[in-house]
């Protein structure tokens, strides 16, 4: 049996252990230096999200994996140096790194008539290599293509610069200049606060609104509270209610902060978390506007008639799902959603699973290792899929349930309840 993994962050290394575990053979291919994934901090040349400022959004004691806790000496929220050790010190320890192959780009994915998989690679030499597989595990996540929206008119004309959050890296790099970032998401509060004890100017252009919220409500952990029996029993509607009534004893509005209000109830789309932008806002440090209307020179126009000069706007637009080696039609389908059989089995191509292609709120690794252990009993044949049909019709019923919730908004299709889901999986 030979099976190939492609990807080495948090889910590959989740999915190598298991794999491993189990004496299945397997080789697994990474492109970066080192594993990690977007923890590591990219080398000189290279490429990342890596950020310096980047920290975990969710509690240590759910996002380590559950037979190799994180060290008792991190904090609660560690930063990304001490995820990048932690996940380097697990590959380690679940004697995984001689099945990995780092600088080592996929190139192509490609079933043959027989139901084999064909993967063409090549190393940090260039050198060309093509190899035959029985099944392919794809643990690339999502998070690899910036997503740059079309640029306001006069953009030619900015004479600062323009850059993806992709490519930021610390908030020195912008001392003394005068910065707009672009965004709401988790990447654009957290590089907003982090610019903003460093630049002279820290705008932040905001669009739609999101909802904000804290790391901790009532002293307990997000993912914590996700996690708790009393949250599990409650209605959608009733979550709901209990977040909104805490947000607004928390916080207050966020239109008190000069940013929009969202136009969506809460858990209807991504939402936010922060422990600093509305406190760097109350501070004067950073100051919301609304979108971009036009560049012109070094000036920077919002749609409600306010300007700014700018050095330098970043866009914190988020990433497109993208796995160029794949052929078109598997995971995403025509519309761009992703239709995977309970979020991990390709139907119409026997052989191609994915992990780590979800989007919870709190901790992915429960959901993640809980995947991994399914395919492998797959892999082995102690678990045996349903006929393409039925995986068919499950994935219809799935993303209709998910378009009620969520809407056609981008990347909803990944979204996954963390207590159903787990309970899915592990009775697979």
């Amino acid at each position: 049996m030979r099976l190939c993994l492609i990807g080495a962050g948090l889910s590959g290394l989740a999915t190598a252990h298991a794999l491993k575990t189990a004496g299945v053979d397997f080789v697994c291919l990474e492109q970066a230096s080192d594993v990690g994934g977007i923890w590591r901090q990219p080398q000189a040349g290279e490429r990342g999200p890596g950020y310096l400022s980047l920290h975990l959004n969710t509690a240590k004691q759910l996002t380590g994996y559950s037979a190799y806790p994180m060290p008792a000496s991190y904090p609660l929220y560690p930063r990304h140096s001490q995820i990048a050790a932690y996940l380097r010190s697990f590959a380690e320890w679940a004697d995984v790194l001689d099945h990995i192959e780092l600088r080592t780009t996929v190139e192509s994915v490609r079933q043959e008539a027989d139901g084999g998989w064909t993967v063409v690679s090549r190393d940090a030499d260039g050198t060309p290599s093509s190899r035959r597989f029985t099944h392919v595990i794809v643990a690339s996540g999502h998070n690899s293509q910036p997503s740059m929206p079309a640029l306001p008119r006069g953009a030619e004309t900015f004479t600062g610069t323009i850059q993806h959050s992709f490519d930021y890296r610390d908030g020195s790099d912008y001392t003394g200049q005068r910065v707009v970032v672009v965004g709401l998401g988790a990447s654009a509060v957290d590089i907003a606060a982090d610019l903003s004890r460093y630049a002279d100017e820290t705008v932040l252009s905001v669009r739609r609104g999101l909802h904000i919220v804290p790391k901790q409500l009532f002293g307990m952990a997000l993912d914590t509270i996700a996690d708790a029996p009393w949250w599990i029993s409650m209605s959608l509607a009733e979550q709901r209610r209990f977040v909104e009534q805490a947000l607004l004893v928390a916080r207050g509005k966020l239109g008190d902060y000069g940013l929009p209000e969202p136009d969506h109830p809460i858990f209807s789309s991504a939402i936010t978390i922060s422990d600093e932008i509305l406190s760097r806002i109350r501070h004067g440090a950073v100051t919301p506007r609304p979108a971009i209307d036009a560049l012109d020179g070094r000036r920077v126009s919002f749609t409600d008639g306010t300007s700014t000069q700018a050095d330098a706007i970043v866009y914190c637009t988020g990433f497109q799902m993208s796995f160029p080696f794949l052929r078109p039609g598997s995971p995403l389908g025509p519309q761009g959603t992703v239709e995977l059989y309970k979020r991990v089995v390709a139907p119409d191509r026997a052989g191609l699973f994915f992990v780590g292609l979800v989007r919870p709120v709190g901790s992915i690794t429960r959901m993640v290792e809980a995947q991994a252990h399914w395919v492998t009993r797959i892999v082995t044949g102690e678990a045996v899929l349903p006929e393409t049909e039925v995986m068919r019709k499950e994935i219809a019923a799935y993303l209709s349930g998910i378009a009620g919730q969520y809407g056609q908004r981008e990347g909803a299709s990944i979204q996954v309840d963390v207590a159903p889901y787990l309970e899915q999986l592990r009775g697979e």
